[in-house]
């Protein structure tokens, strides 16, 4: 997904990024700050009055100006499906709208979990655990917020390696 040129500032989500911003400064290993990031989101996720769908497919709502982490609204159209990847830093999802079909995979790319997340659900990992696909399996655009790691204008995309 190509993210828009401009930095989208909505008020909804001061308190989703001070807890992330409390998260990352206690510099804890990816895989617990991903945790304690997904909770944050768990707390803290906009609904749709604050995330408006939108005609671009992925919106910065929050880059930290140190390029800690980055916060995107991500709108997935029907039947848009991504390929399998995996990602450079920790992450986290929560769907806001539709349904993000996950499908799971090792690092030998076996599927070992499919999960159907619906408005509400949210999810962290980290790599070397983070290779997945997501569908929305809905005949809606589906919109989820994503919660990465870095900078992602700085780094282009937050996907690491796309797989076969």
């Amino acid at each position: 997904m190509t993210l828009s040129s401009e930095t989208v500032v909505i008020g909804g989500v001061d308190a989703l990024v001070a807890g992330v911003r409390s998260v990352v400064n206690q510099h804890a290993d990816w895989s617990t700050t991903a945790e304690l990031v997904a909770e944050q989101l768990r707390r803290h996720l906009p609904d749709l009055s604050t995330i408006a769908p939108v005609d671009a497919p992925a919106r910065r709502l929050h880059i930290e100006p140190d390029g800690t982490f980055s916060v995107l609204a991500l709108t997935w159209q029907p039947g848009q499906l991504t390929r399998i990847h995996d990602h450079v830093t920790w992450c986290a999802f929560g769907v806001v709208r539709g349904i993000e079909h996950e499908e799971l995979f090792d690092e030998q790319l076996n599927p070992v979990g499919v999960t159907d997340n619906r408005p509400g659900d949210v999810s962290g990992f980290a790599p070397p655990g983070d290779i997945h696909r997501l569908h929305n399996v809905t005949d809606e655009p589906a919109v989820s917020i994503h919660i990465y790691g870095t900078d992602v204008s700085r780094v282009g995309s937050s996907v690491r390696r796309f797989y076969n």
